[in-house]
């Protein structure tokens, strides 16, 4: 296990590396001069042009500004916002927990419909479960996040009240954006269950089982169910991450105050410290997540602790 967890942990550094590396280049080739929105075009002289760029140390080769960049970030200083001066990491610390509670809720929205739906529509083939828990997968894996964010609001804001559409104060402002980001997840659960469901019903253990006398129920849920987790634990591991990155637009559709919203407001004002801050903080997260992942594999298939042992 611990070879297992050391040798995933070095993978997961190079990932770090690589996201980071990827993103400053992006960010350093996309067109436009942050000086230039930081200063009053109609008042800014050559020499106050010159004189902030060499303060934001943008006038030197990049390789030097990244290395410069990536020191940085190591030790924990994310730089300060180039809109208002505002330091990076205490304002990635201020909204992200807003941004953990929107993807826990709805990665447990996804793996709770996902998985449930998944199950039932195997054990149920061809039958009316199984046609309603395709459609909910095909509509969550069909429909864009933000169509679906709006179609929501329009329902449970605008003509039932339930709900409020915009905002982040108290649980009910979190209920419609979880909803949005958990129907996209559970759509693809939905179908990754159900397939690895369909495959272990079919195995010969399965008959064995059977033959022995067990119920329907036990060798469902029991066995069945534990083996078809396998590959969809890699589908949800993923997922997870993939709902923390959906919450940039989720944000910005429910006007909720999160590292989502963040990141957008900082890619329209080119706000490089803020965006590269961002993505490594989330970056790490993912990563992170992912390693737990495969640990878990271990806990799930025996012939993965076997595997390394070997």
């Amino acid at each position: 296990m611990i070879q297992l967890i050391l040798s995933r942990f070095a993978t997961s550094l190079l990932v770090i590396f690589g996201a980071s590396v990827l993103v400053y280049c992006i960010m350093y080739l996309l067109p436009g001069d942050p000086v230039l929105l930081m200063l009053d075009p109609s008042s800014a002289t050559p020499e106050m042009i010159a004189n902030l760029r060499a303060q934001l140390g943008l006038d030197q080769p990049f390789y030097i500004q990244f290395a410069n960049y990536f020191g940085d970030m190591l030790r924990g200083d994310f730089g300060q916002s180039m809109v208002n001066s505002d330091p990076v990491l205490p304002k990635i610390l201020e909204h992200f927990p807003a941004t953990l509670a929107l993807t826990a809720l709805s990665s447990l929205i996804a793996i709770t419909i996902g998985i449930t739906l998944g199950v039932l529509s195997a054990i149920h083939r061809n039958g009316v479960i199984d046609v309603m828990a395709r459609l909910v997968g095909l509509f969550g894996i069909s429909m864009p996040t933000f169509w679906t964010g709006i179609l929501l609001i329009l329902l449970f804001s605008v003509q039932l009240g339930w709900f409020p559409a915009m905002g982040s104060d108290g649980f009910s402002s979190l209920v419609l954006p979880a909803a949005t980001l958990g129907l996209v997840g559970a759509g693809f659960i939905v179908r990754m269950v159900r397939n690895s469901m369909l495959e272990v019903i079919n195995e010969p253990f399965i008959v064995a089982l059977r033959a022995k006398g067990l119920s329907e129920r036990a060798i469902m849920y029991g066995h069945a169910l534990r083996n078809a987790l396998i590959p969809a634990v890699t589908v949800i591991g993923m997922l997870i991450g993939d709902l923390l990155a959906g919450t940039v637009v989720v944000e910005t559709v429910f006007s909720r105050q999160g590292i989502g919203r963040i990141i957008a407001d900082a890619l329209m004002a080119k706000d490089l410290p803020v965006v590269q801050g961002v993505v490594f903080f989330t970056s790490i997260i993912y990563v992170v997540l992912n390693l737990l992942v495969d640990i878990s594999y271990s806990y799930i298939d025996p012939r993965v602790r076997r595997a390394v042992r070997t």
